[in-house]
């Protein structure tokens, strides 16, 4: 009953809906924007949404180290539970980490094939099996489309839906068709887009790429505050 209050309650279940996922097997989301206002919150909050639902979630970082990547997942939980008075919280938490894993790689040592090699060590002891992976920190240059597309292949052959953070800067013109320089070039890659666009007051979640943006009315925000996503329903 504890899981399904908090699925229900969640704004999520807007984006990505309540029983099915807004992303393929095999498919790629993309969560854009500048530095701090809150790609790692937003994924964190992705993979919640996930792993209430009992599936598994890797969380791969290459900026923050396992206590911070674990302390995000602590916080922001604790964060829900406060907002919709939902206790206790503690057993909860404690069901959340047998269906999580953080993985971390320094930014120049990531790659499929070492990612492959270290999955592959806990699949095949049945340690773990994601269904969904995060990854958090990946910088973006010429090389990426290359890596992204062997990464698509990997993910399509595992089954995996993928969410990737980019960021943006500031001082950067968008493309013509409005999208943030960084994704022009992978853009044909991935099946969804969210961007984060601080407005005053607000961090506007918008929905550049995807099925939603021609179904969904409502309009999503993260809360400076506590960087929860809200709704305007």
């Amino acid at each position: 009953m504890l899981k399904k209050d908090l699925i229900l309650r969640n704004p999520l279940r807007l984006i990505e809906h309540e029983t099915e996922d807004i992303l393929p097997e095999g498919g790629f989301g993309a969560v854009l924007s500048r530095a701090g206002i809150g790609k790692t919150a937003f994924i964190v909050q992705l993979a919640l949404n996930n792993i209430l639902r009992d599936k598994n979630v890797l969380h791969i970082s290459l900026a923050d180290p396992v206590n911070k990547v674990s302390l995000w997942y602590e916080e922001t939980l604790r964060n829900i539970a406060l907002l919709y008075d939902i206790k206790p919280i503690d057993k909860l938490y404690e069901a959340i980490l047998a269906h999580r894993l953080i993985m971390t790689f320094q930014v120049g040592g990531f790659s499929v094939p070492k990612l492959a090699e270290r999955l592959s060590d806990i699949t095949e002891q049945n340690i773990f099996r994601p269904q969904m992976m995060l990854i958090d920190g990946l910088p973006f240059d010429d090389t990426t489309y290359d890596s992204l597309s062997e990464l698509k292949v990997f993910a399509k052959q595992h089954g995996l839906h993928v969410w990737v953070t980019i960021r943006t800067h500031r001082h950067e013109n968008e493309s013509p068709d409005g999208l943030p320089l960084q994704f022009t070039g992978v853009s044909d890659l991935f099946e969804v887009a969210i961007q984060l666009q601080p407005e005053g007051e607000q961090i506007h979640v918008n929905l550049l790429k995807g099925k939603s943006i021609a179904t969904s009315n409502t309009q999503f925000f993260l809360d400076p505050a506590t960087m929860l996503i809200k709704d305007s329903m």
